[in-house]
């Protein structure tokens, strides 16, 4: 009978229970969930906008909007200063961030530096930085801390102000934080028009009444110079009509206490009606009857869009905003009144947006992969080791659960790429319990009491699960810090994989088959376990290791030629640009005539692909010049021209901001990965070891860089996932052979380097062979029921997980010989510290 800790067994299936408890609401609807406690009802995953639909924009405060503002308040500021001090001056100018003016007396240069000390010297970050000339010349330059302080201070207000917009829309519950210095991330789930959000949030909304200044012509105006306190702003028609206006206005932002939107049902036009503070109605009425005659124009972002005679005083407090407006535009400039205007231009940087059609099309295809691969590797797993594949299998689901539960109960996001690290899962858990399983069946051919067969069998291979296992963490954990959104999530779910799949192996699997032998009590544990295929394997794998070697060089080298002159087709993430998918509302997607009518309309290349079910097509912007506002004009352009006649199913413009970013960090992002790994294999094992983990690691990536090369595939922040994620699991079969290599060089140490290296992949043969399998089915499920958009990704983490096999025997193993792996190494001490002698099975290696 196997005596087994109560407490433990206790401990694990409670963590099983609550798993399941916290997994439920995900299978439940939103009537079913509304009679659950509200601490369980909120433990469902959130989807993400890839998976759900909705609108992902990051958007930048424009710096140059600050500066502007910050040079007019500075400017105002110091003349203010110096007229209070009744100090004469001339020439008071500024231009970006240089302010310039001259004393007329020199006799005060020292009382006006005294008067402008607030400003250059007032606190530890001092407004400007002064520097004085000959005659009473002064210089006055804004400092970096100075703006820097007010674009967080903007950015700041903005983000108030933003969240009260988009509270006014009524969408569902919207991601809204801040990013970096000067960046606002917005994410709102659910959108059906990603336009309407992007157009509320980038407009600053500063609406102003304005006299039109008399004392000169426009033409005159715009010849010279305009009169001091007036500017020259044009209309929106076309062509723009250009007004002499005041600078100064009747009326602002500030002065509004509501504004209303009204709709003409029949003709779906729209008004706009203001409500006046009770200060402003006063001063406003006033301002009318000494006014009378003149011509008014209302100013909304340094824009005319109507312009109307004074003909009566008002002093009713309400105000109808002339102008001609279409009941959308009537409501959304309302929410902008109503939240206020924005300190400065917010432009998007990065969109992604799908429509929740889509996204939801995506859930189905995701949850029928899922069930796929599940399918799959259950039936290989029962397949080969029959009552404990129908265990492994319980354990798969039990782990499932488990992912479904912890992502739920922190609230990550389960992203599309997300889903291919489900499956992922999937595949390193069958890993894990394969390794185990087969160590277990080493062990019953050396004793046949089935206690020390499981506590040996587990014991033993933990230790290598955990090391296996680790590679793929650390590998996940860099790329969690480097990437955001959809690729993010892919890391957040991997990581949490990871531990769910130590504790399901490790654990759960022990203590069902633990029940099972206590209930059948079997004679062994290998009933129908058909394994053992290469159980009596003598492949000669070091025997050809120099043609491997060098067939694998040469083609690493090709690889890196065809990358260095044909590079690589980059996508929107690297090279910048837009992708744009559109379905048509009629017929089919004609390629020729959206090809012809954009290339008309836009600047630069534009492709145009079709996609599999003939009524979709894929457009592909490259990068404009004019940075990120010519990103959007593009879109802008693209939804123009083709609006009447297709649907925009999936939009992603990334600015060249950004994408300088990306290709930033992702760089650094398989450096430090590669870095992370060198020294946790060179802790673990030796140099040599963590060396020949490198090598392969690096054949594995230049690699998988070919096959992008070879199919032209587009190589954007998802590939990057995939290259990682081939790493990670390249190298936990690597650490698997590492493993039994260092084991067997502590048993017999005299024994020939190549021959042992032969032993130990012999000896783990049956394992790699059957977790390679259960991955690749896993994958080919995914790459066959996922859908289009996650294809690309899956077919190349299934050519990396065949490479990672090959790398692993014929790459990372002759590497030890190449430099000279030393056996006394492992001998010194080994028969008195560590599992070494007495813990390793007697008998040589098969070679």
């Amino acid at each position: 009978m196997l005596h087994v800790s109560w407490w433990k067994t206790t401990l694990i299936w409670f963590a099983v229970l609550a798993s399941v408890l916290l997994a439920v609401p995900n299978l439940l609807g939103e009537r079913a969930l509304s009679f659950l406690p509200a601490w369980l009802a909120h433990r469902k995953i959130e989807l993400g906008l890839d998976l759900r639909g909705g609108s992902h924009l990051l958007l930048k405060i424009e710096r140059d909007d600050v500066e502007k503002d910050r040079l007019e308040t500075i400017v105002g500021d110091i003349a203010t200063r110096l007229r209070t001090m009744n100090i004469a001056y001339s020439g008071l100018a500024g231009t970006g961030r240089k302010i310039e003016l001259r004393i007329n007396d020199p006799a005060q240069v020292q009382p006006a530096v005294n008067a402008l000390k607030p400003l250059t010297s007032g606190s530890d970050k001092p407004a400007v930085a002064l520097s004085q000339g000959d005659n009473g010349a002064m210089t006055l330059n804004i400092t970096d801390a100075d703006i820097n302080n007010h674009v967080s201070s903007a950015v700041a207000r903005a983000l108030r102000i933003i969240r009260s917009r988009i509270a006014q829309l009524g969408v569902g519950e919207p991601l809204i934080r801040r990013q970096g210095a000067d960046r606002i991330l917005v994410q709102v789930p659910d959108l059906a028009d990603p336009q309407r959000l992007k157009n509320l949030l980038s407009q600053p909304a500063k609406l102003s009444f304005r006299l039109i200044d008399q004392s000169m012509s426009v033409q005159d105006a715009m010849n010279g110079r305009p009169p001091a306190g007036s500017d020259v702003l044009f209309s929106e028609d076309d062509p723009p009509v250009g007004y002499l206006v005041q600078r100064q206005p009747l009326l602002s932002n500030v002065d509004f206490a509501d504004a209303l939107a009204a709709v003409n049902g029949q003709s779906n036009d729209g008004k706009i009606s203001v409500k006046l503070t009770q200060e402003a109605t006063s001063r406003f009425a006033q301002s009318t009857a000494s006014n009378l005659g003149k011509i008014v124009v209302v100013v909304f972002d340094d824009q005319v869009i109507s312009a109307a005679t004074l003909k009566t005083v008002i002093a009713t407090g309400e105000i109808d905003i002339p102008g001609d407006f279409t009941a959308q535009g009537a409501r959304d400039l309302a929410v902008m009144l109503k939240s206020g205007p924005l300190p400065a231009t917010m432009t998007p940087v990065e969109e992604r947006t799908i429509q929740p059609g889509l996204g939801g099309e995506m859930t189905r295809y995701s949850v029928l992969a899922c069930i796929a691969a599940a399918i799959f590797v259950a039936v290989l797993m029962i397949g080969f080791y029959r009552i404990l594949g129908i265990v492994a299998t319980i354990a798969l689901v039990i782990n499932i659960i488990m992912v479904v539960a912890i992502m739920g109960l922190f609230g990550i996001t389960l992203t599309l790429p997300g889903v291919a690290a489900i499956v992922l899962t999937i595949g390193i858990g069958l890993d894990a319990v394969v390794l185990i399983y087969e160590r277990v069946r080493e062990e019953e051919k050396n004793t046949h009491l089935l206690v020390d067969v499981l506590r040996h069998g587990f014991n033993r291979a933990a230790a290598t699960v955990a090391d296996a296992n680790l590679t793929v963490l650390i590998v996940a954990a860099i790329l969690f810090y480097a990437s955001s959104g959809a690729v993010r999530g892919f890391a957040a779910t991997l990581i949490v994989g990871v531990f769910t799949t130590f504790f399901t192996s490790c654990f759960v699997t022990r203590s069902l088959i633990t029940m099972w032998i206590s209930r059948r009590k079997p004679r062994t544990l290998l009933v129908g376990v058909r394994s053992g295929i290469f159980d009596n394997a003598n492949i000669r794998f070091m025997g050809i290791r120099r043609y491997t070697f060098t067939v694998s060089a040469a083609l690493s080298v090709v690889t890196l030629l065809a990358f260095a002159t044909v590079g690589m087709h980059l996508g929107v993430d690297f090279a910048g640009g837009s992708i744009i998918e559109v379905r048509a509302k009629q017929g089919v997607a004609d390629l020729a005539n959206i090809q012809s009518r954009l290339q008309d309309a836009i600047p630069g290349d534009v492709r145009v692909e079709r996609l599999d079910d003939r009524l979709s097509a894929l457009i592909r912007v490259h990068a404009q010049e004019g940075g990120e506002n010519a990103e959007q004009s593009a879109v802008t352009l693209v939804r123009e021209e083709l609006n009447k006649d297709y649907d925009f199913s999936r939009v992603e413009v990334v600015g060249p901001a950004v994408s300088g970013e990306i290709t930033t960090t992702a760089s650094l992002a398989v450096l430090a990965a590669l870095i992370a790994i060198l020294v946790y294999i060179w802790l673990r094992f030796e140099w040599q070891f963590a060396v020949g983990a490198i090598i392969a690691t690096l054949h594995d990536v230049i690699l998988t860089l070919g096959l992008f090369v070879l199919t032209g595939m587009e190589f954007n922040m998802t590939g990057i996932a995939a290259i990682l994620t081939i790493v990670g699991y390249s190298l936990n079969d690597t650490v698997v052979v590492y493993d039994r290599m260092r084991e067997n060089l502590r048993r017999y140490p005299q024994m020939p380097l190549p021959i042992l290296i032969d032993a130990s992949i012999n000896q783990t043969l049956s394992r790699t062979i059957l977790t390679s399998a259960t991955t690749l089915v896993a994958l080919l499920a995914l790459y066959i029921f996922g859908g289009e958009v996650i294809r690309a990704f899956t077919f190349v983490l299934l050519f990396g997980v065949a490479v990672g096999t090959f790398s692993s025997i014929y790459i990372a193993a002759p590497v030890l010989i190449l430099f000279k792996l030393r056996p006394d190494k492992f001998q010194t001490g080994s028969q008195s510290n560590g599992p070494a002698a007495g813990d390793i099975q007697s008998g040589k290696p098969a070679v």
